[in-house]
C-alpha cells in the first residue's frame, strides 16, 4: 500500500457475495433454456450488456426476457430470478470500509444494472439499517448510470478524470481478471482478490492504522 492515496473496489465478489447459479437456476425453472448462453459472470449477451450501460430499460429487459420464458411467468418471477444471484454484506467487509475511509479516498465502480442496485441497497437496508453503499465510499460508480462497463478503458477514466486521481497512486482491486487487465491499461494499480481471500486478508494491518 506503500505511495496508494485511493482505492478503487469492485462490488460483487469483492464486498457483495454473489450465488451466479441461483441465477442460472431460478431463470431455469422458469422455463429459460441454457441461461448461461444468455448470460454468465464473465460475458453477457447484448441484452445483458445494454442493461448494463443504461442502453435499455428496465422495461424493456422484462419485455425480451418474456420470450424466453414459459408462458405466464411474470415480469416480477424474472426479477426476483436475475436478483437471487445476490446474497449479503459481510459485516466485516463494511467495517473495514468505513476503516479505510479515514486513511483512503475511496471509490466503488460496479457492473451493474437498474434492478440489481435497487436490490442491493434494499439488502444492505433490511440487514445492517444502511440505506444506500455510498455511505461508505467518496463515490460510487455504477456502470448503467456512467454508460461504461469494465474493462472498457472509459469506466476506469470516469473516475480518474473526475477526482484527477494519479493512476500510480490509485488501486484497484476486482475478482476478474478481465478488469484487472482493463485497469492495469489504464495505469491503475491492481489486486486480483481470488476467492477464499477477501479483502479482509489484503488489508489485516488495517485495524491498526
Amino acid at each position: 500500500m506503500q505511495g496508494i492515496k485511493h482505492i478503487i473496489f469492485d462490488l460483487g465478489g469483492v464486498i457483495l457475495n454473489l450465488d451466479y447459479q441461483r441465477t442460472f437456476t431460478a431463470f431455469e425453472a422458469l422455463g429459460v433454456k441454457d441461461f448461461t448462453s444468455l448470460y454468465n459472470q464473465f460475458k453477457g449477451s447484448r441484452l445483458f450488456d445494454e442493461l448494463e450501460t443504461g442502453h435499455v430499460s428496465e422495461n424493456v429487459f422484462l419485455q425480451e426476457m418474456q420470450k424466453y420464458v414459459t408462458p405466464g411467468v411474470t415480469d416480477q418471477q424474472i426479477i426476483d430470478a436475475w436478483n437471487a444471484m445476490l446474497l449479503d454484506f459481510p459485516l466485516q467487509r463494511l467495517q473495514l470500509l468505513q476503516q479505510l475511509q479515514l486513511h483512503y479516498n475511496t471509490y466503488l465502480l460496479s457492473n451493474t444494472n437498474a434492478i440489481h442496485l435497487e436490490r442491493f441497497n434494499q439488502i444492505l437496508q433490511e440487514s445492517r439499517g444502511i440505506p444506500s453503499l455510498a455511505a461508505f465510499f467518496n463515490k460510487a460508480y455504477y456502470s448503467h448510470l456512467i454508460g461504461y462497463r469494465k474493462p472498457d478503458k472509459e469506466a476506469y477514466q470516469v473516475i480518474i478524470d473526475e477526482h484527477q486521481l494519479n493512476p500510480a497512486e490509485t488501486l484497484f482491486i476486482d475478482d476478474l481478471l478481465q478488469n484487472i487487465e482493463g485497469a492495469r491499461a489504464v495505469g491503475l494499480q491492481t489486486i486480483h482478490l481470488q476467492a477464499p481471500k477477501t479483502i479482509a486478508d489484503i488489508f489485516k494491518p488495517a485495524a491498526s492504522l
